[in-house]
């Protein structure tokens, strides 16, 4: 990794995400730029696995802007549910995409559920180029429960209903700095930077 900072696609225009993954990278010489300032449509998600969804976001980044893209596909599994919303977390209450919708449904298709586990995953791909080889794959995992009554208001997705009993908040109530070090994306991220270094 050079000291000067060279662009990175986000190959997201989620301003959640790009607020999170600037904070992570911030002095390992990347400034993470969403994919929406060059212009670059949404690319198509249609596969069922987080890598694939994300190997495909990266290449369509780096394809039409010529520059490395940075992909994640993540999304919340609740394992009552056999691991939905899983890959459809952004659209699990449909289209348009809307967060207060897609915790309703979650809530609701949980309330006659005992187990109410469930675990933040995501899985950040890295190319240099859109016919990168070997593009760098890693991934994290965030363990917690869903609750009903949403607390805080921090993060964005699931986070107001995403309980970690550990810490006794939910995810919407940690400062930006304390998700950066606890997040499923925090965790891919680190593992990204150690196989990129």
């Amino acid at each position: 990794m050079t000291q000067k900072t060279q662009k990175l696609i986000l190959a997201s225009n989620n301003a959640g995400k790009l607020r999170e993954l600037n904070g992570l990278l911030t002095g390992i010489g990347f400034r993470v730029h969403a994919q929406g300032e060059f212009g670059v449509p949404e690319a198509e998600e249609p596969y069922i696995t987080f890598v694939e969804n994300a190997l495909e976001k990266a290449r369509h980044a780096a394809r039409l802007t010529g520059l490395p893209a940075l992909a994640d596909d993540s999304g919340v599994c609740v394992n009552a549910l056999g691991g939905a919303p899983g890959v459809n977390s952004a659209r699990y209450a449909g289209t348009p995409k809307s967060d207060a919708r897609n915790n309703a449904k979650l809530v609701a298709d949980l309330e006659d559920r005992a187990d109410k586990s469930a675990y933040y995953y995501c899985v950040l791909v890295f190319v240099r180029h859109a016919d990168d080889p070997q593009p760098v794959i890693a991934d994290g995992r965030w363990e917690g429960e869903i609750v009903a009554l949403p607390r805080g208001t921090g993060g964005f997705g699931y986070d107001p209903h995403f309980w970690l009993p550990a810490l006794g908040k939910c995810a919407a109530e940690l400062s930006a700095d304390e998700k950066n070090m606890l997040s499923h994306r925090s965790r891919a991220l680190r593992s990204l930077v150690e196989k990129l270094r």
